[in-house]
């Protein structure tokens, strides 16, 4: 038989727990409706990579492997070539002709991100990255390049 002094123990204990059960019974709730509510990122927030483009069409990208060469997880391959120069894929005299980022592997630290000499990669606030199978989290430069601008073709300082 339980003495008086367990008895009251035990009272007191489920009292400690209703009290803090009724202190935030009526406080705001703290999680999101995720699908419907979408999280208000911070704006250093580092999401997918992103290849960016000059006004003209042309990749800023030339194609250097310096993100490749400074990402500690082995997350991104570049391999550059010759830009030709009859019909150039960027400005400088070399573009990446393979450039790819492996998602399951890199760790969003920005590192490729600073060292990228001509401002062509950046980390956008697009976070939604899961995918059902491991080759859909292999981004290719295809996916990853911006979409052309859409210009008069006189505005540009290219020929053609």
């Amino acid at each position: 038989m339980a003495s008086i002094a367990e008895t009251a123990g035990d009272i007191l204990a489920i009292a400690k727990g209703l009290s803090v059960t009724l202190r935030h019974l009526f406080k705001k709730p703290v999680t999101l409706q995720y699908p419907e509510v979408k999280p208000v990122l911070p704006p250093r927030h580092r999401g997918r990579h992103e290849l960016a483009r000059h006004e003209n069409g042309l990749e800023k990208c030339v194609g250097c492997e310096l993100c490749a060469a400074v990402c500690p997880a082995y997350a991104i391959y570049v391999e550059g070539a010759e830009n030709p120069p009859d019909n150039p894929i960027s400005i400088g005299e070399r573009y990446a002709k393979i450039w790819v980022v492996n998602y399951l592997r890199c760790i969003f630290c920005g590192f490729c991100v600073e060292a990228c000499p001509t401002e062509a990669l950046q980390m956008k606030h697009i976070y939604e990255l899961s995918e059902y199978t491991r080759a859909a989290t292999i981004y290719t430069k295809e996916m990853l390049l911006q979409p052309v601008p859409k210009k008069d073709p006189a505005d540009s300082w290219m020929p053609g």
